[in-house]
């Protein structure tokens, strides 16, 4: 996998940044307007949140497709809880998969479980501390 090399840049004044890869894809990234973000990027921490998110979905949509498990339908529910102490860690993170009713929830639940404890990066580079859950379920 080797080495992850980016740019953050400041587009506007006071937080709006733009966090560019080497393939130029690029994320928008802003502060809480409650100390003067403008609502035009992700915060920081929700990005941190959606990648956890994201790692292991690819991990799980990966392990379905190799169980020839067809998915035609998917989404995850991201709730986190941050500490009210300075910094405010995130104490919590649950993600919900949702899928369709042709998953068998035995098998989703078996691929998060793989992701979360062996395959995904992100969860392995997150703190322990932070209690990580899941649910699956259905999309209706």
């Amino acid at each position: 996998m080797g080495n992850v090399r980016l740019e953050l840049q400041l587009d506007e004044q006071p937080f709006v940044l733009s966090l560019t890869n080497e393939d130029g894809l690029i994320a928008g990234i802003d502060a809480a307007p409650a100390i003067g973000g403008k609502q035009k990027g992700l915060r920081p921490m929700e990005l941190l949140a959606g990648s956890l998110a994201g790692c292991m979905s690819i991990d799980v949509l990966s392990i379905l497709k190799k169980q020839r498990v067809v998915v035609t339908d998917f989404k995850v529910r991201i709730n986190g809880q941050r500490s009210e102490d300075v910094p405010a860690k995130y104490e919590a993170i649950e993600l919900e998969f949702l899928v369709d009713e042709n998953v068998p929830l035995d098998k989703l639940e078996n691929a998060i479980k793989l992701s979360h404890e062996k395959y995904c990066s992100v969860s392995a580079s997150i703190h322990p501390d932070i209690r990580l859950t899941t649910k699956v379920n259905y999309l209706k």
